[in-house]
């Protein structure tokens, strides 16, 4: 249905930011974040916060899993969202802030990813702009959402949930004995 309705609208590879040029160009956004995730793990080893990914899955097959969804959330956020507003707007700065606080408000009520995504919505609006890179921020974003998810506890993230999964979560309970 996403990627329908975004070709639907006939717009070509360039301006969807599905060519490698874009994304070649914004590779440093990337180059920063990679340099900064370790410092990330570090205060949160100091923290005490620092743990597995959840879930039963390996954890590579997990964080595969992500980053092809923050791939295709960048796609919705950009090709979907960003795009179509730039033409319902009369300035670029609206739009990135319409798709920014509509990019948030998706991750409701989690007040941790609102609040995240808000700003990362509005930044990889206005890099998506300037270079046209998806690929690029779709792998940014799978890196800080991994970096979350494990540096931060699932207590305060729920499992990184959003909607009725993060009001109906559950700390699971420690087992203490065999």
């Amino acid at each position: 249905w996403v990627g329908g309705i975004s070709f639907a609208a006939r717009a070509d590879w360039k301006e969807m930011g599905l060519g490698l040029r874009g994304s070649l160009r914004s590779l440093w956004v990337l180059a920063i974040v990679l340099a900064l995730s370790p410092l990330s793990l570090l205060v949160a080893a100091s923290l005490h916060t620092l743990h597995r990914l959840y879930g039963q899955p390996p954890g590579w097959f997990h964080a595969s899993g992500y980053f092809a969804w923050a791939i295709l959330q960048q796609f919705i956020l950009q090709d979907v969202g960003l795009l179509r507003l730039l033409r319902l707007t009369a300035s670029k700065r609206r739009a990135v802030a319409a798709a920014a606080v509509l990019f948030a408000l998706a991750h409701l009520p989690n007040p941790l990813l609102t609040g995240l995504t808000l700003a990362w919505g509005a930044l990889a609006c206005l890099i998506f702009l300037r270079y046209r890179g998806l690929f690029t921020l779709g792998l940014v974003h799978g890196l800080l959402g991994l970096c979350v998810a494990i540096t931060v506890p699932n207590a305060v993230h729920h499992h990184m949930r959003v909607g009725l999964g993060y009001l109906t979560y559950r700390q699971p309970e420690l087992k203490t004995g065999p």
